[in-house]
């Protein structure tokens, strides 16, 4: 995975499931039946069946996050071995790339974790099957390959709390210290103060740190948003903070990102829409100390990004930073907005102090 990523980045805003312990999941039952490769017969002659056990939610996908994932198979081979993938944007090998299969056990289950995604699957595969980091359509049964499964993420949990932000309802994120993930999100860390600002903050909890997430509680489609932004500029290198558009289910995806990704020499910005690895979807910059007016123009088949200083909402400000992206531009559907301040795991240079990040307002015109 590659460090300036939204793609496996920033923010999800609600919490994972409970996880395996909970016997009340059952088994979300999504079942796929493959057939025989060649003249192979199956174990027992039962054809391979995959099946899921525990799903995480549907999320945005991010390189920092990992949930569990598990279920069972019958009718394998002793040889057979399983390969997931979660969609976001495109099929993304899990849980990395360094250890592409997901071993059966002897009581037929399996569990392993994945980053998240709108969409996960599992292959059950020959073990001379070699499969690929990314793809954008699922292969089908046959050859190698024995078996094909696919599942939505889980709906996120109802979160406990709603806050305000400039007339709208936003959606705090919670997610259990469940051990499975890097990123700890804690429903104490987004408030509002009596001007109405958002206050976020990243803040040692215990041995681990704790984030902040807020998701808008409805989608406004195309239109111009603007968010007005106190000093970002004293992020730590492995600091993340983001805002961000995205559709649950099509995992489709546009940000603005302010992170140096771990490498202190680097420009602290982006611009971007997914896929992150185009390179002409990523357009980095430096933003500057002080308040920010960071704005995004939404219409059919382009977005344009802008970050201008000061806190005034008047049009006809000097951009210090802009880009307009024509391609890759996803169409408006069921995203919500989203704003996140989180850890980057991954960061050769690992977060040292707590931090906060002030959101004086947000307009949004049709």
């Amino acid at each position: 995975m590659a460090a300036r990523v939204c793609q496996f980045r920033v923010n999800r805003i609600f919490a994972l499931p409970a996880v395996l312990r909970k016997p009340a999941y059952g088994a979300l039952m999504l079942v796929c039946a493959a057939g025989l490769w060649g003249c192979r017969r199956t174990q027992g002659g039962v054809e391979p069946v995959i099946e899921f056990t525990h799903v995480p939610e549907a999320e945005v996908g991010s390189p920092e996050q990992l949930a569990p994932i598990a279920g069972r198979v019958t009718g394998a081979a002793p040889a057979d071995r399983l390969v997931l993938y979660a969609l976001s944007g495109v099929w993304w090998i899990q849980p990395v790339t360094e250890r592409p299969f997901t071993m059966i056990q002897k009581d037929s289950s399996w569990i392993n974790q994945t980053h998240p995604g709108s969409v996960y699957a599992a292959l059950l595969v020959d073990w001379r099957y070699r499969p690929v980091l990314k793809m954008v359509a699922l292969p089908r049964k046959g050859g190698l390959i024995r078996s094909v499964a696919t599942v939505k993420g889980t709906a996120p949990q109802v979160p406990l709390h709603m806050l305000q932000l400039s007339g709208y309802q936003w959606a705090v994120r919670e997610s259990a210290a469940d051990g499975a993930s890097g990123n700890f999100y804690d429903p104490e860390n987004a408030w509002t103060d009596n001007r109405g600002f958002l206050h976020m903050r990243i803040a040692r909890k215990g041995e681990r740190w704790a984030e902040a997430g807020v998701r808008l509680s409805r989608s406004l489609g195309y239109g111009s948003y603007r968010f007005v932004v106190e000093d970002v500029s004293h992020l730590e290198p492995a600091g993340v903070f983001t805002i961000f558009s995205w559709d649950d289910q099509a995992s489709k995806e546009m940000d603005f990102q302010v992170s140096r990704w771990g490498q202190p020499d680097d420009k602290n910005a982006q611009f971007l829409v997914q896929p992150w690895d185009v390179p002409a979807n990523t357009v980095r910059f430096d933003a500057p100390p002080g308040v920010l007016n960071y704005v995004f123009r939404w219409a059919p088949g382009l977005v344009e990004f802008q970050a201008m200083r000061g806190s005034s909402s008047k049009s006809g400000m000097p951009a210090m930073a802009d880009h307009t992206f024509t391609s890759g531009v996803p169409p408006a559907g069921a995203e919500r907005l989203g704003i996140g301040l989180y850890v980057y795991d991954h960061s050769p240079r690992p977060m040292q102090h707590e931090t906060e990040v002030v959101i004086e307002s947000f307009e949004f015109l049709p």
